[in-house]
């Protein structure tokens, strides 16, 4: 006897507080698993692997891992989406990527070429991405609409967690590169299991009295086009945040100034963690959320066009905050939001799976924008570019239909 449609399964109209909190920690293994490696770890493993040759091997590695990103983002999604329409659920394949990703952890540790590197990275983009197009799933799955803005919310304690752990392993001398990348390992697993050790409970799918599906994806592709902009500044800020604080500070050592920068990223990433909780809650409240995306990207471009402006590492550091609090804000309400804009209950693994090249894609486009525009000694031009950007994303956002 064929096993009855997932989407038909009863659910309360609202999930407890417990489940969220569980969720967001799962989401919070999911950036350990990719934020202190890809930010700090293998620099170091690079730089020791490769030598002199560090910079072609990174960038290798940066275009290669993008790559793989994006293509196992989309399969796994698929994949899960076939699964739950067998009657299955996704948490086999989250806790198949949990496995990978331990497994891609230990070959990157045990690695001693360049191109065993690039090859082991690659393994890794395929096995993290094979746990977090599930784990973003299940929330589109499990979680009603009325409760999205708050499980958005409650994902932005991912990056301040994983920086964090980040700055906690380098600081800490005594441990070597494999200690460090097994210690990651364990976390990403003590976050991930609780999740997989509840049960999977999918919203009902009543009649629909909403927007069209063909209306649903053409605000996907508005809220694609908006994460894209807005995602091109965070990639360029990740990777020359430090160069843009030595042009605005050329007296001080660089180390001190990358001292000072590991303080101001914990502020940065830390400070909007209760704000979005509170404006997710309130989009909850009101129904409406694209007012809120758009406020938020004007935080962030007012902060890039501080950037642009600052004379000394205080005045840079405080508007690289204030754009941190509008990127952070918009980015935790652009994931519940998008989710509500999925056209088929089906399709949503892949879909989000498509809504995740907004993450890579500026991988490759923010840092190719600041190296056309940019000068060691002068970021105000692409500051400027970039607030102008951010402020495209949140314009963009206002010309969705389907949702308030």
């Amino acid at each position: 006897m064929a096993r009855p449609s997932p989407f038909t399964a009863p659910l309360s109209d609202r999930r407890s507080t417990g489940f969220l909190l569980v969720f967001a920690l799962a989401y919070v293994g999911g950036v350990v698993g990719y934020l202190p490696l890809l930010t700090l770890l293998l620099p170091i493993k690079v730089d020791a692997v490769a030598g002199a040759g560090r910079l072609g091997v990174l960038t290798a590695i940066v275009v290669a891992g993008a790559l793989a990103a994006s293509v196992s983002n989309i399969v796994f999604g698929w994949l899960s989406d076939r699964t739950v329409t067998r009657g299955g659920g996704r948490r086999g394949w989250l806790a198949g990527g949990l496995v990978a990703t331990m497994l891609s952890y230990a070959a990157i540790a045990a690695t001693t070429s360049a191109m065993g590197l690039v090859l082991a990275v690659v393994a890794f983009q395929v096995a993290v991405n094979a746990l977090l197009a599930p784990l973003l799933a299940i929330m589109a799955d499990e979680v009603p609409d009325a409760q999205k803005g708050v499980a958005g919310g409650l994902l932005a304690m991912a990056s301040p967690v994983a920086s964090a752990l980040a700055a906690a392993l380098v600081a800490t001398a005594l441990l070597g590169d494999s200690a460090r990348l097994g210690i990651v390992a364990l976390a990403i697993a003590g976050c991930t299991i609780p999740l997989l050790l509840t049960r999977a409970r999918l919203v009902v799918e009543g009649e629909s009295t909403g927007p069209t599906p063909a209306v649903l994806r053409r605000d996907l592709a508005l809220a694609w086009a908006a994460r894209l902009f807005v995602q091109i500044a965070g990639s360029a800020l990740m990777v020359y945040l430090f160069y843009y604080l030595e042009s605005v500070a050329p007296a001080e050592a660089p180390a001190t100034i990358a001292a000072r920068m590991g303080m101001v990223m914990i502020v940065a990433y830390t400070v909007p963690l209760p704000i979005a909780v509170l404006v997710g809650r309130l989009a909850d409240r009101y129904g409406r959320t694209k007012p809120f995306l758009s406020a938020a990207t004007i935080v962030a471009a007012a902060g890039l066009v501080g950037m642009a402006a600052a004379d000394s590492f205080a005045v840079g550091a405080i508007g690289f905050c204030v754009y941190a609090a509008g990127a952070s804000v918009f980015l935790a309400l652009h994931a519940s939001f998008a989710m509500q804009l999925l056209p088929s209950p089906r399709h949503r693994g892949r879909d989000l799976g498509l809504l995740n090249l907004t993450n890579t894609l500026p991988g490759l486009l923010g840092p190719l924008l600041t190296w056309a525009l940019a000068t060691p000694t002068d970021f105000r031009v692409v500051m400027l570019v970039l607030a102008a950007l951010t402020l495209c994303g949140g314009l963009v956002i206002l010309f969705a239909r389907g949702r308030r």
